[in-house]
């Protein structure tokens, strides 16, 4: 079965040597199963216990020592110390970790709720207006220090930037005044929208917070310091500052900074070809003129195979329109459609 599941992976395109490690094997034990597929697993394992481990009456003993009265509502690394102070030592605190693990004590008992960490939620976009991801950046200034900010609003399903602007501080109160002008200008029913972000102060301030309740927005957030979960935002950001137009020097100003974004969104929108769209502009894709471009491009590829079959060795190129954007893809059996504007 494993030698199959390892096979399966490799014809999925995946390489020997990780799929051989995520299921804890050499590569050179995979090949010797593959060379004898009816042979028994010749693995034994280690042969000898390791000379540090504790005999069964010094584990009863650390264990009756942590159960005990005076120190059972304590964590190892209180109990330590404690014991210390009295002039003992039973054991480390790894070891009473690992002691209580394997005993199922290692229960949180605070008055406070146990942490609970949920997955993201997959959000999916069909199509524009659907799911908006937006994040804040620093745009360097001549003053050592200080910084202005640009707000970018991106719509995920086709990569348009749906809103901008340039401030001298981060804000909730211009994140709500941005997406309120946003909504306007693309013509969007903010009812229709996820607005995607991460965890930072103007996200979740009270301003943009209140803004995105009134107008019926669904806000969806990052897990706290998972940068990738706004990957889309992200990306935009490195797009943005590693093109070759970007400034190599501080902006003068706010004018020139909001004069030098202004003609990156224009050329972003209009002329840059993005590749996780089949290299349409996210204009293009937005206003759904992409389909009749990947056509076309398609009729291109068949016409040639056509002229020169003896080139081709498979199918053409893909052309097809990519239907369904995902945000956290990673996540999808708790996969939900964006709302439909």
């Amino acid at each position: 079965m494993i030698v199959a599941l390892i096979k399966a992976a490799i014809e999925a395109g995946a390489r020997w040597g990780p799929a051989c490690r995520v299921v804890g094997l050499s590569v050179r034990s995979v090949e010797r199963w593959r060379a004898a597929p009816n042979a028994d697993d010749a693995r034994h394992g280690p042969h000898h216990q390791p000379a540090n481990t504790l005999t069964p009456v010094e584990r009863r003993s650390v264990l009756a020592v942590m159960t005990a009265p005076a120190y059972r509502d304590l964590s190892p690394h209180q109990i330590v110390p404690l014991l210390a102070d009295a002039g003992r030592y039973v054991a480390s605190e790894s070891t009473m970790y690992r002691i209580l693990r394997a005993e199922a004590l290692l229960q949180y008992r605070g008055r406070a709720k146990a942490p609970v960490r949920r997955p993201p939620r997959t959000h999916v976009a069909t199509g524009p207006h659907q799911l908006w991801s937006w994040d804040i950046t620093y745009l360097k200034t001549p003053v050592r220090g200080a910084f202005d900010y640009l707000y970018l609003m991106l719509d995920v399903w086709s990569r348009k930037i749906v809103g901008w602007a340039v401030h001298e501080v981060e804000s909730a109160d211009h994140a709500a005044a941005l997406f309120r002008a946003a909504c306007h200008a693309q013509h969007a029913d903010p009812s229709g929208i996820v607005l995607h972000a991460d965890n930072g102060g103007p996200m979740k301030g009270a301003t943009m917070v209140a803004t995105l309740e009134r107008l019926g927005v669904l806000a969806s957030y990052s897990r706290p310091s998972v940068s990738n979960d706004n990957a889309y935002s992200e990306s935009l950001f490195r797009t943005l500052k590693y093109c070759p137009a970007y400034p190599t020097q501080p902006f003068a100003d706010h004018e020139a900074a909001r004069a030098w974004v202004e003609a990156f969104v224009r050329w972003y929108n209009t002329q840059h070809l993005h590749s996780a769209i089949r290299f349409v502009t996210p204009e293009d894709r937005h206003a759904g003129r992409d389909t009749a471009l990947l056509l076309a491009r398609r009729a291109v590829y068949l016409r040639a195979r056509h002229r020169t079959p003896e080139r081709w060795s498979g199918a053409v190129r893909n052309w097809e329109p990519i239907n369904a954007v995902r945000l956290n893809p990673e996540h999808d059996e708790v996969a939900v459609p964006a709302r439909v504007a």
